[in-house]
């Protein structure tokens, strides 16, 4: 039986990265890796995302740019589509990480910029 942290975090995690997405995240889990879907689900997701504090739309700006700080693309993809899910613009995307270069790097900067093209491509956008 999950908490209804959990459930909560599973509602928000759905309507954001999709319902498809997260559950063939879910469905994927083995043994191993079932106690971090569990973590992630009921913590970021249902902890913190379903706080009061920050609409989505900003909780999606700043997850953009923490993700392009550390250098980790797989999530940042999946965050730039929750972005646009949040309201976020493409042109307000660019905005962001130009931003991003010129505080962190070129590098970081085209590397976060690879990844949204590749997260719009898949997006159709």
């Amino acid at each position: 039986m999950k908490s209804e942290l959990y459930e909560a975090g599973l509602a928000v995690r759905k309507e954001i990265a999709g319902a498809e997405y997260v559950e063939a995240a879910l469905e994927a889990t083995d043994d191993f890796s079932a106690p971090m879907q569990d973590f992630v689900t009921e913590y970021a997701w249902g902890a913190v995302w379903t706080r009061p504090g920050l609409d989505r739309r900003s909780r999606s700006i700043l997850n953009i740019g923490m993700l392009a700080a550390a250098n980790r693309p797989d999530e940042l993809k999946g965050h730039i589509k929750g972005a646009i899910t949040n309201g976020l613009s493409k042109e307000e995307i660019r905005e962001m990480l130009l931003q991003v270069s010129i505080y962190l790097g070129m590098p970081a900067g085209l590397g976060a910029f690879r990844v949204a093209r590749e997260a719009f491509t898949e997006m159709g956008i």
